[in-house]
């Protein structure tokens, strides 16, 4: 399972669809070089998105993570 608090490359690792995910949802950051120590949520609130918002990116991206096991 992935959390916000994770660094966006820590999350690629683990579940590299994830950039898909994120790409469709406009934080383009995966492919930055601050990928590898900004927090999801830091990314989030960079690019203006709410606690909701960043909350939907979680949940899609551990629905799929689970359901590719």
């Amino acid at each position: 399972m992935i959390n916000k608090t994770m660094s966006i490359g820590e999350i690629i690792q683990i579940f590299p669809d994830s950039v898909e995910i994120m790409m469709g949802r406009g934080l383009h950051c995966v492919g930055c070089h601050v990928a590898s120590w900004e927090s999801l949520e830091e990314g989030c609130r960079g690019h203006g998105m709410s606690d909701e918002v960043i909350d939907s990116i979680v949940k899609e991206i551990n629905d799929k993570l689970e359901a590719s096991k």
